[in-house]
Parts: C-alpha cells; sequence; structure tokens
C-alpha cells in the first residue's frame, strides 16, 4: 500500500496513524532521538490532517496540552509510553505498547511520557492540522493555562 493514496475520514484518524506506522520504508525520513529534547518531524500533510513521528527518550515527555482545537491519534510504532489524562483533579495513566494507540476529541488534555528504560517511536495524526497547542498546570485539582503555542511560530 502507498501511503500517497491513503484517505482518512476525519473520525478514521487512529486507523491513518497505523496505516502509516506500519510503512516505516515510505517515511520520508527515519526517526533520530535527541537526548536535549524530545525529537519530531512532520511525515505528511493534507487538506484535512497532518502526520507526525515523534521519538522519546527514557524519561523524555510533554506537559499537559491540549491539540487546539483539533482531533488526533496516535499509535505506538516501536516502546511503550504512559498517557496521562485528568480525571476528579488528579492524573490517571494508561499505558500504551507497540501497536497500540489511542483517538481522542478536539478538546482532548493528557501528556504522555516514555516512564520506560527503552526508546520509543510514536506516529501522531492531527485533524485539522495543528494550529496551537495549549500547556496546562494541574494545581489542587484544577487546570490552568500555562501558555499557548502557534503553529509556524513556536514549532
Amino acid at each position: 500500500m502507498s501511503l500517497v493514496n491513503t484517505v482518512a475520514r476525519p473520525t478514521d484518524l487512529l486507523a491513518l496513524a497505523r496505516d502509516y506506522a506500519a510503512e516505516p520504508d515510505e517515511w520520508p525520513f527515519a526517526p533520530r532521538f535527541d537526548p536535549a529534547r524530545r525529537w519530531y518531524g512532520r511525515l505528511a500533510a493534507a487538506p484535512d490532517h497532518e502526520v507526525w513521528l515523534l521519538t522519546w527518550l527514557p524519561g523524555q515527555g510533554t506537559d499537559l496540552h491540549d491539540h487546539g482545537g483539533s482531533a488526533g491519534a496516535f499509535t505506538v510504532v516501536s516502546g511503550e509510553l504512559v498517557e496521562q489524562t485528568v480525571s476528579g483533579g488528579e492524573l490517571v495513566s494508561r499505558v500504551y505498547r507497540e501497536g497500540q494507540g489511542h483517538r481522542f476529541g478536539a478538546h482532548f488534555v493528557h501528556r504522555i511520557v516514555n516512564a520506560g528504560t527503552r526508546p520509543a517511536v510514536t506516529v501522531h495524526v492531527y485533524g485539522p492540522a495543528l494550529t496551537a497547542m495549549t500547556r496546562y498546570r494541574l494545581h489542587d485539582g484544577r487546570l490552568s493555562v500555562e501558555s499557548i503555542t502557534k503553529a509556524g511560530a513556536d514549532w
């Protein structure tokens, strides 16, 4: 299957992430690992979505964030990640291993971290393409906005 001809319905972002994850020879570049920060590169863009490749060394992770109104999905290509969401004012963790993934809606807040001992690689799909991301802080069981970053200006 050629990824160039792959068409995703907006509600099928996880299937698209899995399609890309299954075809690493079709990626325009290989994953890289940066000990100073998480590495990421955009694999593809279409009018209704974009696809990103991310790498995670042990201990690397994100802040609590949303995707600025874009829905999304990710799948783990290799390694293992922990996704944390806020429920009842506390962080709740779920582990994703190779081949597993998750789809989420437009206003979903989470953080992802490589809590394991091996590097991890993931494919993320956002629809529509990311325009902003809001970072949050959890304090006394409540989320507060820390910052908002804009595509093209901050990443």
